[in-house]
C-alpha cells in the first residue's frame, strides 16, 4: 500500500525498528499515529514525525494489556478517522532457557510478542474488511524461522506469529486487505539490552551480532518497499539472514553451526 495520504498506526514506535518505520512512513506522506509503552519516548517520535511535515499523534498503551489494546483500538480510529494500515512492530526481547524460566516472564513474552499483536489486529482489521482495503504489517525476526538456546519462548511467540500472518493472509483473499511480514536480522536496537532474563531482569548487555547489525533506519529503509508493494514477507538484515535458507536447505550443517558459534 502506498502510504502517501493514509492513516497509519504503528506500534512500537518509541525507538528502534518501530520509531524508525514510523518516521519513514510520515517521510512518505502518511499521518501517523505512534504508540508504545514509554509516553515521553513518544513524543519524541512524534517530534521527528511532524519534522518530515507529517501529522503525527502518540497513544501510549501497553501491548501486555488486553484491556488496553481493546480500548486503544477504539481511541485509534476515533483519532484517525479509521485506520488504513497497522504496523505492529512492539515487542519484548528474551535471554532465558526454557525449563528455567520463570512462568510469569514466559507469559508477558507471549502477551506482548504474540497475544498483543493478535488481539490489537483484531480489533482492527474487521473495518478494513467492511471498507475493503487496508494492510497489516507484522515485524516478527529470523527467530521465527528457527530456534536458538536461551531464546525459547520469544522464539515460540515469533514462529507463532509467523504461522498466524500466514493463515490470515489466506483467510483475508479477495478483501483488499495486504497482510506483510517483516522478518529482521540482527538490527542495532534496544530489544537486547531490553530482553528479560529467566527471572525477569533484564539483560542489560547488546549482544555481539547486534552490534554488527544495519541500524533501525536502514532497516526501515529496506523495508518500505515490501511495504509498499504489499509482500507478503521480507527478510531484512545482513548473512545472518541466510540462516533461515541454510536451515530449511541443509539443517544439520546449520544446526551444527549454531551448536558451535551461536547465534552472535
Amino acid at each position: 500500500m502506498d502510504p502517501r495520504g493514509k492513516n497509519v498506526w504503528i506500534t512500537g514506535a518509541s525507538s528502534g525498528i518501530g520509531r524508525a518505520l514510523a518516521v519513514s512512513l510520515a517521510e512518505a506522506g502518511a499521518r501517523a499515529l505512534v504508540s508504545a509503552r514509554r509516553a515521553d519516548r513518544l513524543e519524541e517520535t512524534v517530534a521527528a514525525c511532524r519534522a518530515k511535515g507529517a501529522k503525527a499523534d502518540a497513544l501510549p498503551f501497553d501491548l501486555a494489556d488486553v484491556t488496553a489494546v481493546t480500548g486503544a483500538a477504539i481511541q485509534a480510529a476515533r483519532m484517525l478517522a479509521g485506520v488504513d494500515m497497522l504496523v505492529c512492530a512492539g515487542g519484548v526481547g528474551m535471554r532465558g532457557t526454557a525449563l528455567d524460566t520463570d512462568s510469569a516472564v514466559a507469559r508477558r513474552v507471549f502477551e506482548v510478542d504474540f497475544w498483543g499483536t493478535v488481539e490489537l489486529a483484531r480489533a482492527v482489521l474487521p473495518a478494513m474488511r467492511a471498507r475493503g482495503s487496508g494492510q497489516l504489517v507484522v515485524v516478527t525476526g529470523v527467530l521465527g524461522k528457527f530456534g536458538a538456546p536461551r531464546r525459547s519462548f520469544y522464539s515460540a511467540a515469533k514462529h507463532a506469529l509467523h504461522g498466524w500472518c500466514d493463515s490470515l493472509r489466506e483467510e483475508l483473499l479477495g478483501t483488499g486487505i495486504e497482510v506483510t511480514a517483516l522478518v529482521p536480522g540482527w538490527v542495532r536496537t534496544e530489544i537486547s539490552e531490553r530482553a528479560l532474563e529467566n527471572d525477569g531482569m533484564p539483560h542489560r548487555k547488546t549482544d555481539p551480532g547486534q552490534r554488527r547489525g544495519i541500524t533501525p533506519e536502514e532497516c526501515a529503509r529496506r523495508a518500505m518497499p515490501a511495504i509498499v508493494k504489499g509482500v507478503p514477507e521480507q527478510l531484512i538484515g545482513g548473512i545472518e539472514c541466510g540462516s533461515v535458507y541454510l536451515n530449511r536447505i541443509w539443517p544439520g550443517l546449520f544446526r551444527g553451526m549454531l551448536r558451535r558459534r551461536g547465534i552472535g
